[in-house]
């Protein structure tokens, strides 16, 4: 048998190649490579017991795990799955604090106005109206994706639908919050600075981790 120091077993030339198939969030990336080499581990030693080598058990123990292109796809989903609901869970936390940002008084855009701006009112209501319901898709997202660990049918529409809903409401609620800053005849450079802080770019962020999991979806 090889040396681990000069060249990889089997087992570790396998694990090494799913791993690079495999983008996603780490700790449920690296909770999967464990458990395939558990997996991996135990078929060697079965094959081992049977009076194979060591090299010749692991190469088998490979073969009957299956083909990477033939593995890949799974591990892809449940990563997706697990990418979906953290994206679910900080696009929760960013808009549970919101409602400091948009408290009513607090900031120029959101005041009595010494000019009425009938365009920042319908704003102030459409940004409450989608707050609120935002705030419960994305709890229903973050169950979704907790149970879609273990229900294919689930698993399979879940992860699709809470990335579009997260990037969906990360542009809408950005642009609402640009749009009342805008409309306001009292903003000052201090208003841009919240808005851009926080709400524009903890959205952005939220987007990119719904575009990590789109693309997993998609894998």
């Amino acid at each position: 048998m090889s040396s681990r120091g000069s060249t990889l077993t089997p087992v570790d030339a396998y694990l090494t190649g799913l791993s690079r198939e495999l983008p996603g969030p780490r700790r449920r990336k690296a909770d999967l490579l464990a458990e395939a080499r558990d997996h991996l581990v135990d078929a060697t030693e079965a094959f081992e017991a049977d009076g194979l080598d060591r090299d010749s058990a692991e190469r088998e123990a490979v073969a009957d795990f299956g083909e990477l292109d033939e593995v890949v796809p799974g591990y892809r989903a449940e990563l997706a799955v697990s990418q979906s609901r953290r994206t679910a869970m900080l696009l929760f936390l960013v808009l549970i604090l919101q409602p400091i940002v948009w408290q009513e008084g607090v900031w120029s855009w959101n005041q009595d106005p010494v000019q009425e701006s009938a365009l920042n009112d319908i704003l102030q209501t459409v940004v409450r109206g989608i707050g609120t319901v935002t705030i419960a898709g994305a709890v229903l997202a973050v169950i979704a994706a907790g149970i879609g660990m273990r229900y294919p049918i689930v698993r399979e529409h879940v992860s699709r639908a809470t990335s579009l809903f997260a990037m969906t409401t990360s542009v809408v609620i950005s642009a609402i919050g640009i749009g009342m800053a805008a409309s306001s005849a009292q903003v000052t450079l201090l208003d841009y600075a919240v808005v851009s802080g926080f709400v524009v770019l903890p959205l952005v962020v939220v987007g990119l981790q719904a575009g990590r999991a789109l693309r997993l979806a998609r894998a």
